[in-house]
């Protein structure tokens, strides 16, 4: 069967497509242990990498009822890391499958945000007092104190 390589700084893996969830539940053991085999020598210098080997197992319009049966593959901690999917149809099914694997692809930009104000919101369920004490110059002892004190 194809395979399908990745790899990036973090993380090694492989891609297996089946033709059915039928075919992917009855051969994904041994097309892992097939496609390990193939590649032991370059997983053994992969270094700290060799941690997170994936195995991502997926079939496109397999039957619903089969869905939690493939599933379930993820809960083999054997071997590899594990995505297994026999439901994809749509370009979306596939993204939401592969996030695990994606990078964050938007950082919280708090830049010319007044961090001080964002903060006294968040914590508006202590006592102002003890947000003043702990934006303030007092000590984290003081700013318990004051968190244990407050009625």
């Amino acid at each position: 069967m194809p395979v399908v390589c990745f790899e990036n700084a973090a993380v090694v893996g492989f891609l297996h497509v089946f033709a059915s969830g039928e075919s992917l539940l009855a051969d994904w053991q041994q097309i892992q242990q097939a496609t390990l085999g193939r590649h032991a020598a370059s997983l053994r210098s992969a270094g700290t990498k060799a941690w997170n080997v994936y195995a991502l197992f997926l079939a496109c319009g397999s039957e619903p009822a089969l869905a939690r049966q493939i599933e379930r593959i993820e809960e083999d901690f054997s071997m590899t890391r594990k995505i297994a999917r026999g439901d994809l149809r749509t370009v979306a099914d596939l993204r939401r499958t592969l996030l695990p694997l994606l990078p964050v692809l938007s950082a919280p930009e708090i830049g010319g945000a007044d961090y001080r104000a964002r903060l006294r919101a968040r914590l508006s369920d202590l006592p102002d007092d003890a947000v003043a004490a702990f934006l303030g110059a007092a000590s984290a002892s003081e700013v318990a104190r004051i968190l244990v004190d407050a009625p």
